[in-house]
């Protein structure tokens, strides 16, 4: 049984199977008390700036520490691949690092390298036997990509990889801003809007 506090998002997608996708904010990921986090990470994966540099602060150097390790083994993380660490000290036992691409206009494969981030996370979490995993909004501060493409993009992957995952049950989308967050609501409403055999209903948290 999925229990959630209805206080703790604005809305969720209710999945036929009973698996929920959730909006929060405005919210500060490094907080998240899910089974994992998501980091919008760089290539490198020595830490950066936004949500990199919060999860890294937060979560201590045992992170950056793993993520030197798996740098030594792969090299450079791909856009659209994602790896895993532990959370250090944070409240997540697990934090996934996924790199999102850079915005180029939306005709350089953004669309697919983005949705890549969000089905390799799920993927890799539903391997490590994650049962709850929080996302921010990859690629949309520093690395340009609108809020409101970014957004159909991540929700549809997420409910394609959900809708797959054995272990996952629940991703919540943790956005750090209202505005944000209202866009990745419209984009959910949108999304069930566009097809009468939508895979989902939505409910609304109450007041």
């Amino acid at each position: 049984m999925l229990a959630t506090d209805v206080h703790d998002f604005t809305i969720r997608l209710v999945m036929e199977s009973g698996k929920t996708v959730e909006f929060s904010g405005p919210s500060d990921i490094t907080r998240e008390t899910s089974d994992a986090i998501v980091n919008a990470a760089n290539s490198s994966l020595l830490g950066g700036g936004g949500v990199d540099g919060a999860i890294h602060r937060a979560g201590g150097p045992a992170i950056l520490a793993e993520c030197k390790q798996i740098v030594k083994k792969i090299g450079r993380l791909p856009p659209g691949n994602a790896v895993i660490t532990s959370g250090g000290q944070l409240a997540a036992k697990h934090v996934i690092h996924t790199v999102g691409p850079i915005y180029r206009g939306g005709d350089s494969g953004e669309p697919d390298e983005l949705a890549s981030c969000h089905r390799e996370s799920i993927r890799l979490a539903d391997e490590h036997g994650v049962q709850s995993l929080s996302f921010p909004a990859i690629s949309t501060g520093a690395f340009g990509y609108p809020v409101p493409q970014a957004a159909a993009v991540a929700i549809s992957s997420t409910l394609e990889a959900l809708a797959a995952a054995k272990h996952v049950s629940t991703v919540r989308f943790v956005l750090f801003d209202s505005g944000t967050l209202k866009t990745y609501v419209r984009a959910a409403e949108n999304l069930s809007h566009s097809s009468p055999a939508s895979p989902f209903r939505i409910e609304k948290a109450q007041s």
